[in-house]
């Protein structure tokens, strides 16, 4: 079949990511004799760098490895929220939603952490070794993608009156970052070159990152984060205010390894983190699925998969989170999919309905059924992931200042078999000021909680906001095979299932996966259940299809009651993808076309 790029096969290693500078220095890693972690390492850093508006290094990441000789673990980088953030302190400033800006929105910060761990425990290389790359395109600069501009102008006015040293760095000259002209971030380059320097005598290899880790919780980095979230800054409230991180804080949280959770499908094992992500959302759908599906692309094919996402994310809403006991099982159970099933009717569903597993009483947040505008986005301020694509006959900035923003993501899979996706995002250059000293600003996940007592997603100091970042790793006959995921916020469970979907129900291409096939596939999502980013509205109903749908479809979805939005052509999905057969040895891997930066490598 055609495809806009081929699926990349060879036997040496595969990096898939959303920007080609990232890709390629993971390969760089694999051809220096590093191994898939190494790799992974150095194009994240790579991505703080070139994707500053998608994420950076105090934000979080949720990482799986899947190691050629070892079992499917996750690696979490969502930092939870600090010791000061409780429902008590944001109800008494007179809020309603913690802010989608600002430092108030700050967790701890988890993506540094996770990273430094997984080059400890699983990589080769040192630490300069793998920050080189970040630290040359930092020092002499990348050229910019549109969007780094395009996002650096909504928040012009912002910058230049209130955040002024993001101003310093986003808008040199009044001018912001465009492409064909170099853009430098010579802070970042010097906090790496420091933190070097730091920990250069601190011993071997594992001695240095141990050493470059206590430096981010204790060190120069952590007064200089903590000296940040103590300035008062204006957020999306309208308001000035402080956060409420801390040295201890920081002090006292590390990244940590857990057991994935795991569902099986038709030979598949699907590896997800656990529900304080929203990763368990992929695997209610695909359990939720009859035994006999429609064709393939049709509008019964599509109306089963949104109907079903819904029932899915309403349990998300209802169920899922870090302060609470999730009932998973009961969740994931057989017994409770088919009763869910029988509510898949004929017509579109328009409610929001939670089960009960176990025979518990679902409870929604009492802000969880407000509707979006027509339109929605979000604010001008910049609060953080995309409700929708840029939608046909929009530009990249709508009128009313809304970015059309998204995350990152990163498969590699090396010629031993070891194989890691994970889902960068967070410290976005609108979320928060840069720190003048660091190079980089806070992240503003705590968004995700709900100010609101005695729910699985209450802001609750210690424990993690229920984060939207899901990668993958698909198992066959409990062998690791493919490693993927996407930006995008509350969609990336929805476009990952249509992706795998397309792999394991479609034709296969030279013997191998059909990656890209399936990621250059129509795709589409819904907005019928409550955003994970400020303001948290729901458009009950809504699909948003791209045009590239059959016209047939999308007519008999809009009979059964779908109110469908054609968007552009290449507007739904970021996916990237690797994978590996394990009888032959083969690799592959694919990247999106959509947004022309995602890129996939290998030999």
């Amino acid at each position: 079949m055609f495809t806009t790029r081929p699926t990349l096969q060879g036997t040496f290693g595969m990096v898939s990511s959303t920007h080609w500078l990232a890709s390629q220095s993971a390969m760089a890693v694999l051809e220096d004799g590093g191994n898939a972690y190494d790799a992974a390492v150095a194009g994240a850093f790579v991505l703080h760098v070139v994707e500053p508006h998608l994420n950076g290094p105090a934000g979080e990441v949720p990482i799986l490895l899947a190691p050629a000789d070892g079992e499917v673990r996750v690696l979490c980088g969502q930092g939870v929220a600090p010791a000061g953030a409780t429902v008590a302190h944001y109800q008494g400033l007179g809020l309603d939603l913690v802010p989608g800006t600002g430092p108030l929105a700050a967790a701890v910060p988890g993506a540094f952490d996770a990273w430094l761990l997984l080059l400890r425990d699983h990589g080769t290389k040192s630490l300069d070794d793998v920050l080189k790359y970040a630290i040359g395109y930092a020092e002499h600069g990348h050229a910019p993608v549109e969007n780094v501009g395009a996002t650096v102008e909504t928040v012009r006015k912002l910058f230049e009156t209130e955040w002024t040293s993001s101003a310093e760095l986003y808008l040199p000259g009044g001018r912001a970052p465009r492409p064909g002209a170099l853009l430098r971030n010579p802070a970042l380059a010097a906090t790496w070159k420091r933190l070097l320097a730091e920990v250069a005598g601190a011993g071997d290899r594992d001695a240095r990152i141990e050493a470059a880790r206590e430096v981010w919780r204790s060190g120069f980095i952590a007064e200089a984060l903590v000296r940040q979230a103590a300035r008062p800054t204006m957020d999306t409230s309208g308001e000035r205010h402080t956060g409420t991180l801390t040295a201890a804080d920081l002090a006292g949280w590390s990244a940590t390894y857990e057991a994935p959770t795991t569902y099986d499908w038709n030979g598949w094992t699907v590896c997800k983190a656990g529900p304080w992500s929203q990763g368990p959302v992929l695997l209610q759908q695909l359990a939720l699925l009859p035994d006999q599906l429609p064709p393939y692309g049709s509008a019964d094919y599509v109306h089963l998969l949104i109907e079903g996402c819904k029932l899915a994310m309403a349990d998300r809403e209802a169920w899922y989170g870090d302060a609470a006991d999730v009932p998973l099982g009961e969740l994931l159970s057989a017994d409770y999919n088919a009763a869910r099933r029988t509510l898949v009717g004929d017509k579109a569903s328009h409610e929001l309905r939670p089960g009960s597993p176990g025979g518990r009483t679902p409870r929604l947040a009492a802000h969880a059924c407000v509707t979006a505008p027509e339109v929605p986005g979000f604010d001008p301020m910049g609060a953080g992931e995309p409700t929708v694509q840029k939608l046909a006959g929009l530009p990249d900035i709508a009128s009313d200042g809304h970015t059309r923003g998204d995350t990152c993501h990163l498969d590699v899979v090396d010629r031993w078999g070891n194989m890691v996706a994970a889902t960068p995002s967070g410290g976005w250059l609108q979320s928060n000021p840069v720190v003048p000293e660091l190079g980089f600003p806070l992240g503003t996940r705590l968004q995700m909680s709900w100010i609101e007592e005695g729910l699985p997603n209450s802001l609750t100091p210690g424990r993690r906001p229920r984060t939207t970042l899901t990668p993958s790793i698909a198992l066959r006959d409990g062998v690791p095979v493919m490693a993927f995921g996407t930006p995008g916020g509350d969609q990336q469970d929805q476009w990952q299932l249509h992706f795998f979907l397309a792999v394991a129900l479609r034709s296969r291409v030279r013997g191998g996966l059909d990656l890209q096939g399936a990621i250059d596939a129509p795709n589409w999502h819904n907005d019928s259940f409550p955003s994970s980013f400020h303001p948290r509205g729901m458009r009950p109903g809504s699909v948003t299809v791209e045009s590239r749908t059959d016209a047939v479809a999308v007519e008999e979805l809009r009979r059964r009651g779908h109110d469908v939005t054609v968007g552009e052509p290449w507007s739904e999905g970021r996916l990237c993808a690797v994978a590996r057969d394990p009888e032959s040895g083969i690799l592959s891997a694919a990247a999106n076309p959509r947004g022309m930066q995602g890129y996939a490598v290998g030999r």
